[in-house]
């Protein structure tokens, strides 16, 4: 239990860190894109640390507070808990689940029958696909901010060659949120780890039974 609450620290620790980390980064970047006239450099290293650092867990806490990677598509398709539910469905006498109950079942389940391998496997590939959405999102919007800029600029007369780190932080921005979505893991190893939780909970359906049955007479 304490290795599975260490783990699980560490890997909320690193949903907040990683993307906060990957924002602040590229507010870095596009600054120092941009010419002296439009952001001056007048901050001393010290206070750029800071304001890095804050920034970073600031924007980090906001990202992971939203939950906006769980509203997706390929996060709620095939959870375990829609088993259960359906499962409750098919016994006459027992009382139907809703959803708040299915995921407290199932979660109950989780942490008192299924091995721990799977404890290991929903807290790596649940960070990994909350990192990559987040790291996909942040590019987008970087992308499309810095895209209007170029733009803005061109519009104003000034030439591709005379700013050539907003061209560059610009096609950087694309290129790792076209790479995210083109070689995207994030959803299908979900998916996969639902699907392996899944096929433990069909091959121990005398446990899931057991439980339903114990609810209802509770």
């Amino acid at each position: 239990m304490n290795n599975t609450t260490t783990s699980f620290g560490l890997y909320e620790t690193f949903r907040i860190l990683i993307p906060g980390f990957y924002f602040a980064i590229l507010v870095l970047f596009f600054a120092l894109s941009l010419p002296p006239e439009v952001i001056p450099a007048s901050l001393t290293g010290g206070q750029l640390t800071i304001l890095f650092l804050g920034l970073m867990i600031i924007s980090g806490l906001t990202m992971y507070a939203k939950e906006t990677t769980k509203k997706r598509k390929a996060f709620q398709e095939n959870q375990p808990s829609a088993f259960l539910l359906n499962k409750a469905r098919t016994f006459p006498k027992i009382q139907p689940l809703d959803d708040s109950e299915a995921q407290r079942l199932y979660f109950y389940i989780l942490n008192n029958f299924m091995p721990a391998v799977f404890h290991e496997k929903i807290f790596f590939f649940g960070t990994v696909y909350h990192i990559m959405i987040l790291v996909r999102r942040t590019s987008f919007w970087f992308g499309i901010v810095a895209t209007a800029v170029l733009a803005a600029r061109l519009s104003m007369g000034v030439n591709l060659n005379e700013q050539p780190l907003l061209v560059a932080f610009t096609f950087m921005v694309w290129a790792i949120y076209l790479l995210n979505v083109r070689y995207n893991k994030a959803d299908r190893k979900m998916q996969e780890n639902y699907r392996d939780q899944i096929f433990w909970l069909e091959m121990n359906n005398d446990v899931v039974e057991q439980l339903l049955r114990k609810r209802r007479t509770a």
